[in-house]
């Protein structure tokens, strides 16, 4: 009964039109009022421990980090090194659009932060190259999605919270996948290109490479930090944070210099308001996962999935059945917030790696932000692009398709998410 008012509510309140955290929130505190045991003070120290979450931090430094990075010029110069390392190949302007989501993925760590930093520059372009818009906004809109799958993800931080698995060991795992996924595209474009005989740029002499390699070595050399930096045993994910946004800070305004100390107050701004939206969501949502835990409902759920016999390659179908349900529907952060404490247990039983675990939700949620009517790359393509959103949604179609085999693929070949991770021990 406790379980079935709690759903209720969340989902009643949702289609009302509350904020996802106000309905995480408000239907949490309505069934421990009405079923649970615990206080009201204990919900306010759950609360309070939210904010004292020591992996949890590392998300407003990286949100910091990615401001100062997405106001800069770094997009700019990662997609002239881009075009100048592949523009010429058939389809060139498309494949290096999909190499600087990759790249500017790697330090912003937001699917709509690259869909906007690279998307604003290169659709404009390719459309004067000669592709077309639809083409244009296709592309960018699918590999914009790498923002949350490359590390560093700050949807990957509140899995490794909420499921208490290593965010390291996270990043790591999504390393090879999310490469693999850019390079699936760059192969999808080079093959359509050559089958209709789409623009090339001009080659880029060798010397024009590595100029444009050295302008944006500074952006570059931020994931090495991040990932140097906690796999040479140096600091941790969080600490990483910290030195990222430090660093960030650094490069956009005394080495780019897009960014002069006037408008420094303004990216802090912008990053605080991003933090706390965020991070009221995960508050609400912890509370949420606490009920969820006293009532041993995820417990329960296993319980009966293990009754019915049902295998791990089952499981992992009801899984994305579920995770794509609910990703055109919900942003990424909800979703992991709400199912990760009900669906790790269960795959835990079941022998299921948490971290391919944690690399499958985030795919389908990458999946999620380009399906309508609620994916949140749609409309931020449609923003920048002028294209209604049902524009967008036809161009991103078929690739959305294409993600959609990729998912099935990594599903059920967990060593190309396990490997790395493997390596490092």
């Amino acid at each position: 009964m406790t379980t079935i008012v709690l759903f209720i509510l969340l989902f009643t309140f949702m289609f009302m039109g509350m904020p996802v955290a106000v309905a995480l929130g408000l239907s949490s505190l309505l069934t421990i009022l009405g079923f649970g045991h615990d206080s009201l003070a204990s919900l306010s120290l759950k609360l309070y421990e939210t904010s004292e979450h020591f992996t949890l931090m590392a998300i407003p430094f990286f949100i910091l980090a990615g401001a100062f990075m997405t106001t800069g010029g770094v997009a700019k110069r990662m997609i002239r090194f881009a075009i100048a390392s592949v523009g010429h190949l058939h389809g060139g302007l498309a494949i290096a659009s999909v190499m600087a989501c990759v790249l500017f993925a790697a330090v912003s760590g937001s699917s709509p932060a690259t869909v906007v930093a690279v998307g604003s520059i290169v659709i404009a372009g390719m459309v004067r190259a000669g592709y077309s818009q639809s083409f244009a906004a296709g592309v960018i809109c699918n590999a914009g999605t790498l923002g949350i799958l490359i590390p560093p993800s700050i949807v990957l931080v509140v899995y490794g919270a909420v499921t208490e698995t290593s965010v390291g060991a996270l990043f790591m795992a999504g390393v090879v996948p999310g490469l693999l996924l850019g390079l699936v595209l760059m192969v999808a474009i080079y093959v359509i290109a050559r089958m209709r005989g789409m623009p090339r740029q001009p080659r880029a002499s060798m010397a024009e490479v590595v100029t444009a390699a050295r302008d944006s070595i500074w952006g570059l050399l931020l994931i090495l930090i991040i990932l140097g930096g906690i796999y040479g045993g140096v600091f941790t994910p969080t600490e990483a944070a910290a030195v990222a946004a430090v660093y960030a800070f650094f490069i956009a305004v005394f080495v780019y210099r897009d960014i002069g100390m006037k408008q420094v107050p303004e990216v802090l701004i912008d990053a605080s308001k991003v933090t706390i939206m965020l991070m009221f969501i995960i508050a609400n949502a912890l509370l949420f996962a606490h009920v969820l835990t006293t009532e041993r409902i995820p417990q329960a759920i296993a319980e009966q999935i293990i009754a019915w016999d049902m295998s791990a390659w089952q499981f992992l179908i009801v899984v994305n059945v579920l995770l794509l349900v609910a990703g055109a529907f919900m942003e990424p952060t909800g979703i992991i917030l709400i199912l990760a404490p009900i669906l790790f247990p269960i795959a835990t039983q079941l022998g299921i790696d948490p971290v391919h675990l944690g690399i499958i939700m985030v795919i389908n949620l990458e999946i999620g932000m380009v399906t309508p009517p609620v994916g949140l790359n749609l409309f931020v393509t449609a923003g920048i692009t002028n294209m209604s959103i049902g524009q967008v949604i036809k161009a991103a179609v078929p690739w959305l398709m294409l993600l959609l085999i990729y998912l099935v693929f990594i599903t059920y070949v967990p060593i190309v998410t396990l490997w790395l991770p493997g390596l490092f021990g």
